[in-house]
């Protein structure tokens, strides 16, 4: 991915974090808002939009395939996840506003810490001078940050707010299944439904199990059945 600074530590983003393996479930909308692919001709982007949900709903991945999708059109975006970053100087911020696309995860961290507070604060002064898109992800509203300067809650708050919806224990079926065949899978309903009723039902849990599964099934040449899932998982 192109970026217009040099991070001070290796920060990459997912293969596998991409608008066509996300099950956006009650999610569609904002989906939609975000995958360019999916915009009419001649419709603007949102500049800025601030993103919300508990751990697993999928923030992150939305923001991930938001550049990958820049990435693949030649553009220039950047991934920035806060609870790596906030130990180094806010100057790595520096030169973003060049870019087409900057994505901030877990802004959260930022909270109580003057000098990041006062970089972001300033880098969206530049973006929204530069045009650049933002995309911001928190566990919670803009309101409810611990954050301690009252302008950087104001801009935070200046585009949409959209609350990422978890999924229902259906979606997350269907999810794990349209996971599994992008993998070359074949997943029937009834092993996706053992799956999930038996572990974690957190979406990254559950994704990591497959991660596992599809090893285990290339190594021994199996399908992936119920028999075949409960020894590998030792359930």
């Amino acid at each position: 991915m192109s970026q217009p600074v040099q991070l001070p530590l290796s920060v990459q983003i997912r293969d596998d974090a991409t608008f066509e393996n996300f099950f956006s479930g009650d999610n569609a909308a904002l989906v939609n808002m975000l995958d360019m692919d999916q915009q009419a001709s001649g419709v603007d982007s949102e500049q800025f939009i601030y993103l919300y949900g508990a751990p697993g709903v999928g923030c992150s991945h939305l923001l991930q395939a938001a550049c990958h999708q820049i990435d693949s059109r030649k553009g220039r975006s950047i991934y920035l996840p806060m609870q790596e970053l906030v130990h180094y100087p806010s100057k790595l911020l520096e030169g973003m506003e060049r870019l087409q696309l900057v994505c901030i995860d877990d802004v959260s961290a930022v909270a109580g810490i003057p000098e990041w507070e006062e970089g972001l604060f300033d880098l969206f002064n530049r973006l929204r001078d530069s045009q650049t898109r933002l995309l911001v992800a928190a566990d919670c509203p803009p309101k409810r940050l611990s954050i301690t300067l009252p302008d950087l809650v104001s801009r935070l708050s200046w585009g949409l707010v959209f609350q990422v919806q978890p999924l229902s224990d259906k979606d997350k079926v269907s999810a794990l299944q349209l996971r599994a065949h992008l993998r070359g899978l074949e997943m029937n309903e009834d092993v996706a439904r053992y799956i999930i009723y038996r572990s974690n039902r957190d979406m990254g849990h559950l994704f990591k199990m497959l991660q596992k599964l599809d090893s285990a099934s290339l190594r021994a040449k199996r399908k992936l059945t119920i028999p075949f899932v409960k020894q590998v998982m030792n359930w």
